[in-house]
């Protein structure tokens, strides 16, 4: 038995699903106490085996930010502009060409005075030409851990996009809702007494607690894709409540790697490939697949128009089973 939850005002609906057919929805009505009182013991006299949380982040109270992106100098409206206004935002030397070609030495003093000094601990880093190699956000990862104990790290290059805007905006959403992510899971966690929980995908799928704190911005739309996928199994008919539950309780853990790799030759690519479909068959074991369960779903690969010969975008995705 899978158990979907759609939090709501003024009571939380529960689903319950056995192989992809709904038993029973029913709500928990609102009460004083801790929240998702009574989850627990619903779930537990179900025997149910996972909780699924269907659960939109779009109205959740945003974090402040310190950004810091790695590259060269620009006009001040294309710098970055964390969206809670006690954010704070910098930019540092550093960052590689999209053939992975250093364009300066990473300026690791700055980084170290910014983020000793900017008083935060949600952090969005991005550096340019990440989505090819990395390093320097992961040694500013490394800096700012350093400097800034318990910080919260998002990096760019783990959402894969190539425009260097379009991850850094992803970078400071995905760091800003970390706290609210994190507040959440705890509740619901504390009200489940160790059952397995899960949080719904923006689109499709499932992703564990644990990879909700760290990318809760995949989950921004977690219910709005549930009342989707309940409704369209359901017929279009249903409360709307128990649509998103049942929606939630239908996924399966699902995880996905973008990135754009150079290779010379069939063996490199080969290679990158590999590389691809082991980072994404870890990743979805991260999410909460159970590991003898994990598969590759998709591989694409295309070639970059307008860009040096031998770039390409790699596209992996995996799912598994709960449990």
């Amino acid at each position: 038995m899978i158990v979907g939850v759609a939090p709501g005002r003024p009571a939380t609906t529960v689903a319950a699903v056995r192989d992809g057919a709904l038993v029973f929805s029913r709500q928990l009505p609102a009460a004083a106490g801790p929240p998702f009182g009574g989850l627990a013991k619903l779930a537990g006299g179900l025997g149910a085996r996972a909780v699924c949380v269907a659960l939109d982040l779009e109205e959740a109270e945003l974090a402040p930010v310190a950004a810091i992106r790695v590259g060269g100098p620009c006009p001040e409206v294309l710098a970055p502009h964390p969206a809670h206004p006690g954010g704070a935002a910098t930019i540092v030397r550093g960052g590689h060409s999209l053939t992975g070609r250093p364009l300066a030495p990473l300026d690791v003093e700055a980084v170290r005075r910014f983020a000793a000094s900017c008083g935060l601990s949600d952090f969005a880093v991005t550096a340019t030409g990440s989505p090819v190699l990395a390093d320097h956000e992961l040694a500013v990862a490394e800096i700012v851990a350093a400097e800034v104990p318990g910080a919260r790290i998002t990096l760019s290059y783990e959402f894969g996009r190539a425009g260097l805007r379009e991850r850094e905006e992803d970078a400071m959403l995905n760091a800003a809702l970390g706290p609210a992510a994190v507040r959440v899971a705890r509740e619901v966690g504390q009200a489940l007494d160790g059952l397995p929980l899960y949080f719904a995908r923006t689109g499709y799928g499932l992703v564990s607690a644990h990879y909700f704190r760290r990318y809760p911005l995949i989950c921004r739309f977690g219910a709005t894709a549930s009342l989707a996928r309940g409704l369209a199994v359901l017929g279009g008919e249903g409360e709307e409540g128990a649509a998103r539950a049942f929606g939630a309780a239908l996924g399966q853990p699902v995880a996905e790697v973008e990135r754009i790799v150079q290779a010379r030759g069939r063996a490199e690519l080969d290679r990158v490939l590999r590389d691809a479909r082991d980072e994404a068959l870890t990743r979805v074991v991260s999410a909460g697949a159970a590991p003898g369960s994990a598969a590759i779903a998709t591989l694409t690969v295309n070639p970059l128009s307008y860009l040096p010969h031998g770039l390409y975008r790699v596209r992996a995705s995996a799912g598994g089973a709960t449990p």
